[in-house]
């Protein structure tokens, strides 16, 4: 018999185990996890880094990065954001430093220093992790709501523990969600966010490794053309959400980079709809229009004459992507700017700022995945961040239908949700 029983060894599992036992030394903690490993998640983010936080501290600001749970959490985030989460891990001796994106990460730049953190706190304040204990049953037994002693009875493959309270943490995993669906809860069917577009184009054809800002839309294709505008009015979705600026990475597989990977997170929904098919709008010079950079290719045609378009320095772009787009217009390696037709300008200012690319599926983000879906936000009371079902039922994390873009957004949905609970759960 336990008072809390946390269900997920994860980031937002731990957080909120600890939390609980500080408040309230008293009771009586266990996590349970399903793997022989805890903090798996944690030791793969950030390309083995950990980008735990992001140097956002304004809460309007900061949820306007969670294409779901963006009005939820608001408030959540005027209690507990970036600046507590820097406070918590600066306590126990760990810097952040803060980049120039503003991702932070432990100076060590190791993920193992935030999984040492949580390992040693835990033993510090006796909380018992019980490891190989998948969970194949929660049940709610009867209990005198009214003196606070209801209580649960959570069933492993192994044991069946009893708890007067439990959080849920267990992330995207499906068996916990289908077993919250069978309580009562509405869940929402969950999709892949946060992945990178595959791609195959003679343009982009061995320049991986291009690095560029740029903006980026998605658009119709012409066979879906129907079927988008279907899904933009199902997902009340603007046309404005589908589109950003930022760094995007050509790969040997299509396109990254935070440019991309913002899009597959506001896009999630309706690029499943669409079954991964779709295209995309660059202009690599997001400074620029059309019409006023084939003006500016005029004045360099009649200032640069002489020289080759495909050696002149006409922009700040990569090399190797500039030579593929003056290809691409259909200008040859030899054409000099005197010698080349209207017609050829205008292609040229065409591939720069608005070349369109056919994707045609998706690949998950290095070791990192992130789900769009999960338990109903509006089955949630984002005071306590406890079930608005079940009393003593509490969540925190991914198993919420709450998702961020990268860049150390999802860890802090993790740490405010088990802050916020571990405050309600650990109340006498």
């Amino acid at each position: 018999m336990f008072d809390v029983i946390v269900l997920g060894g994860g980031a937002a599992g731990f957080y909120g185990a600890i939390h609980i036992a500080e408040r309230n030394p008293k009771l009586k903690i266990a996590i349970l996890e399903r793997g022989k490993e805890v903090l798996t998640k944690v030791k793969v983010s950030g390309g083995g880094r950990c980008n735990v936080a992001h140097a956002e501290f304004d809460p309007r600001e900061i949820s306007k990065n969670y294409p779901r749970g963006e009005r939820e959490l608001v408030g959540p985030f005027h209690t507990y954001c970036s600046g507590d989460t820097m406070a918590f891990f600066e306590k126990r001796g760990i810097q952040l430093n803060i980049e120039a994106d503003g991702r932070m990460f432990p100076a060590t730049n190791s993920s193992q220093t935030i999984i040492d953190c949580f390992l040693q706190e835990t033993d510090r304040l006796g909380i018992k992790v019980l490891k190989n204990s998948s969970i194949i049953g929660i049940t709610s037994l009867d209990g005198n709501t009214a003196k606070g002693d209801y209580s649960w009875a959570i069933k492993t493959i192994r044991n069946t523990y009893q708890a007067k309270k439990i959080l849920v943490a267990t992330g995207s995993n499906p068996k916990i969600w289908e077993l919250l669906r069978q309580m009562g809860h509405t869940i929402i069917a969950p999709v892949p966010s946060l992945f990178t577009f595959n791609i195959k184009d003679d343009r982009i054809t061995g320049i991986q490794g291009v690095s560029t800002n740029a903006n980026i839309q998605i658009i119709p294709s012409k066979v879906n053309n129907g079927k988008f505008k279907a899904a933009l009015k199902k997902y009340s979705i603007q046309s404005s959400d589908l589109e950003s600026e930022g760094p995007l990475l050509i790969t040997h597989w299509g396109m990254s980079g935070p440019g991309i990977l913002r899009l597959s997170a506001w896009g999630a929904r309706i690029l499943h709809e669409l079954n991964y098919n779709f295209s995309i709008k660059i202009n690599w010079l997001p400074a620029y229009h059309e019409e006023g950079l084939l003006r500016q290719l005029q004045q360099i045609k009649e200032i640069e004459g002489k020289k080759t378009i495909l050696r002149t320095k006409a922009f700040d772009l990569p090399k190797r992507l500039w030579g593929s787009l003056v290809k691409a217009a259909q200008i040859s390696d030899s054409d000099k700017w005197a010698d080349i037709s209207k017609i050829q300008l205008q292609n040229l200012a065409k591939q720069l700022t608005g070349s369109t690319f056919r994707v045609t599926g998706k690949s998950t983000f290095k070791e990192e995945f992130v789900t769009a879906g999960g338990v109903d936000l509006k089955e949630i009371n984002f005071k306590t961040y406890e079930s608005k079902i079940h009393p003593g039922l509490y969540f925190a994390g991914e198993v919420i239908n709450v998702d961020a873009i990268t860049g150390g957004f999802n860890f802090q949905n993790a740490w405010t949700g088990a802050y916020i609970a571990a405050q309600a759960i650990a109340k006498p």
